[in-house]
């Protein structure tokens, strides 16, 4: 496998990186991402991050913005080693003839820069240094440098950001870049190459999903026939397909409400958020009410992987109803897992008022819970009997008797009407007020 490595920097460390990255091809991708400023990073690395194994970053503040978006995936950037400092000092001292205490520098680390300056025999006392971690605005870096210059107290300035030194070089102040030498490069994209063995190792693990829902036997004399579990258990058995397919896997029922779905690291990692594991419970919420958890385990083989989703389900049953956890190769227990905007199916609420009034209407929480998820999934902020009867598996008479008793208790409003699609009276649209 040949990892895709997403380079993220100015044009000219882009074109190294990918001149030096040719070296590695058999093993590595890369992918360019040029900006104009650094702050671009942020949204290079969202917008791209699911089409990219791994980034590589041409140094220290572009690495420290991507940092704070989260990703996932393995991060590098050369470090500004001693070597790379050396060659901007022998510019300075020997072919410029300046004074090392006139030049003002930034980014590099105290140690890393005094160490440098004693191997080469430069003196360094009082050498003006503004030294950071992480990530420092451009604006603040150039005025550090044009201050110190306009107050005469350097002839010079050194930078490790490009948009710095193109800034001081318009303003005509003497400026010096400070950037990865080749060999710095070098070392990163051998890291990159090892980091994408070990990616490739990890993704072609076997991971195993099992999907626990209490039996469903139990709605048998609760107004429910063997038919309606037969159903059920179709309409059960098609939602898991569905999710399996986004998943490139396979699924085996195993009776009694059990169902177990075997896919890789990878697919599971890589998945779209519709395939996420809040997903399929929030579906499984819909077709019914009995108590639902997955446990996912990774392992290097079958029996590993099951071992740990036996685990992970246990611990998915103590935390509570329709929860999922993930236990990794390592033993690494994750979740509750959560995906931005699932519905949770609540079954209370502390508001009396909403209480009384569902009590009233004769709607429990759960199902007024599920008609705010269809009307989510919709995506139009509004509802319909139709649409509920689909998603619920109920009548359309039985939804449109909800909605009417939602209704007359304020629970929803009546915003509209739309044209049958055959003949037949206007269907009516609703929305589900939220709960506060």
């Amino acid at each position: 496998m040949i990892a895709r490595v997403g380079a993220v920097g100015p044009k000219d460390s882009i074109d190294l990186i990918r001149e030096i990255g040719q070296e590695f091809q058999d093993r590595l991708t890369i992918v360019p991402f040029v900006y104009q400023n650094v702050s671009e990073t942020a949204n290079i690395v969202r917008r791209e991050e699911h089409h990219i194994d791994l980034w590589v970053f041409s140094g220290q503040a572009p690495y420290a913005i991507a940092q704070e978006q989260n990703i996932k995936q393995t991060a590098l950037f050369p470090q500004l080693n001693g070597s790379s400092l050396t060659k901007v000092l022998l510019e300075i001292v020997y072919r410029d003839r300046l004074q090392l205490g006139r030049v003002s520098f930034d980014t590099i680390l105290p140690e890393h820069f005094y160490e440098t300056c004693a191997e080469s025999d430069l003196a360094y006392d009082a050498i003006p240094l503004l030294s950071y971690t992480g990530f420092k605005p451009t604006e603040e870096l150039v005025a550090y440098h044009s201050g110190l210059f306009a107050q005469g107290k350097v002839d010079a300035c050194a930078t490790c950001l490009s948009r710095v030194y193109e800034e001081l070089k318009s303003r005509g102040i003497p400026v010096y870049r400070i950037t990865p030498n080749r060999m710095t490069i070098r070392t990163m994209l051998h890291l990159a190459s090892t980091a994408g063995e070990t990616m490739h190792f990890k993704k072609s693990q076997i991971a195993v999903m099992f999907i626990d829902i209490e039996e469903p036997e139990k709605l048998i004399g609760q107004n429910k026939s063997s038919y309606d579990v037969r159903r059920l258990d179709l309409q059960l058995q098609e939602t898991i397909l569905g999710h399996v397919e986004a998943l490139s896997g396979s699924f085996v029922a195993l009776g009694n409400g059990k169902y177990i779905v075997f896919t890789t690291r990878g697919a599971f990692e890589t998945a779209e958020e519709s395939a996420h594991p809040s997903v399929l419970l929030e579906k499984i919420a819909l077709l019914t009410d009995l108590k639902t958890n997955i446990g996912i385990g990774f392992g290097v083989t079958a029996l590993a992987a099951e071992r740990n989703a036996q685990i992970a389900l246990q611990h998915a049953k103590k935390i509570g109803n329709f929860c999922a956890i993930l236990v990794t190769d390592t033993g690494d227990i994750e979740g509750p897992l959560r995906q931005t905007g699932s519905i949770n199916f609540n079954y209370r609420t502390e508001d009396i008022k909403i209480s009384e009034l569902l009590k009233r209407a004769g709607v429990t929480i759960t199902t007024y819970n599920k008609l705010l998820s269809v009307q989510k999934n919709l995506g139009q902020n509004s509802i319909s009997a139709p649409d509920i009867a689909e998603w619920l598996g109920m009548t359309k008479r039985n939804a449109r008797r909800i909605l009417g008793d939602l209704e007359e208790h304020g629970l929803v409003e009546l915003i509209g009407e739309e044209a049958p699609t055959s003949r037949g009276r206007p269907r009516k649209i609703f929305r589900v007020k939220e709960l506060h």
